[in-house]
């Protein structure tokens, strides 16, 4: 059974501590697939590495890089002059934002460099981007 009644609000404080603790996970993200993938690419196998290997790592870079600044952006708080908090910035967490889209960029990204590591092939799952993209916006014109 739903609970009744108005459906609680988050403050400020609560906010601005959980995109905090977005941020700083999807930081570890990054890092750990890169890690990994510079790990096994470019030091285990460092004479099979490709000009294809050093792009799509750029490729990739460049994606975190965007969707991690532009996530970081949307939740830049706001403090008064004597230290308090005065805005927590944009919920990261909140469903149907544009910080979701951009978590999934990180994840998908973060998942096909890793699994690049079997097969250069599973860099064309990146296309799944454009496909996740064009679903959303028809099942928001209610097609």
């Amino acid at each position: 059974m739903a609970p009744k009644g108005k459906v609680g609000t988050k403050g400020k404080k609560q906010i601005y501590e959980e995109n905090v603790a977005t941020l700083k996970f999807y930081t570890r993200v990054i890092l750990g697939a890169n890690a990994i993938y510079a790990a096994v690419n470019l030091l285990i196998f460092y004479s099979s590495s490709t000009f294809w290997t050093w792009l799509l790592l750029m490729f990739a870079l460049a994606v975190y890089v965007g969707s991690y600044r532009s996530m970081s952006a949307m939740a830049k708080p706001v403090f008064a002059e004597d230290g308090s908090l005065v805005d927590g910035g944009i919920d990261l967490n909140m469903e149907q934002g544009m910080a979701e889209h951009l978590k999934d960029v990180i994840l998908l990204t973060a998942i096909v460099q890793v699994l690049s590591i079997i097969s250069s092939y599973f860099w064309y799952l990146w296309l799944l981007v454009r496909a996740l993209a064009e679903s959303d916006l028809l099942s928001r014109c209610g097609l």
